[in-house]
C-alpha cells in the first residue's frame, strides 16, 4: 500500500497516482483545474470543531490524532475507500497546511497504515 501526502500548492506529478484532497475547507487561491485533484473528500477531514482546538499548535499534535483517530473510527466506509485505492496504485494525499509534519493528511495517513496491516 503507498499513501503519499503532499500540500496543494506542490505540482502535480504522475507518480501521485490517485489524488484526493482530503481538507474540508477549499485551498486558498487556487481554481479547482489547477489543482488536478481526482477527488475531494472534505467528510474525511477533522470536524471543524477539532481543526479548531488544534488550529495547528504541535503541542497538540498527539491529542489531535487521538481524537481525529477517533471520528475516522466512525468514518469507515471512507477509510475503507481510500485503503482500497491505495492497494491498487499510488494514492496522494493533499493537503493545504503549512506545516508539513503536524497536519490532517499526515495523520490520516498514520491511521490507513495501522488499518491496512
Amino acid at each position: 500500500m503507498t499513501v503519499q501526502i503532499k500540500r496543494v500548492y506542490q505540482p502535480a506529478s504522475p507518480e501521485d497516482g490517485y489524488r484526493v484532497l482530503v481538507d474540508r475547507l477549499w485551498p486558498r487561491g487556487l481554481s479547482k483545474a489547477s489543482l488536478k485533484l481526482d477527488e475531494w473528500i472534505k467528510e474525511i477531514a477533522p470536524s471543524s470543531e477539532l481543526r479548531r482546538r488544534f488550529h495547528h499548535d504541535e503541542s497538540h499534535w498527539e491529542e489531535f490524532q487521538r481524537r481525529y483517530f477517533k471520528e475516522l473510527d466512525n468514518r469507515s466506509a471512507l477509510v475503507e475507500q481510500l485503503i482500497q485505492r491505495a492497494r491498487v496504485g499510488n494514492l496522494t494525499l493533499l493537503y493545504a497546511a503549512k506545516d508539513e509534519i503536524h497536519n490532517n493528511a499526515m495523520a490520516l495517513r498514520n491511521y490507513l497504515e495501522r488499518k491496512s496491516v
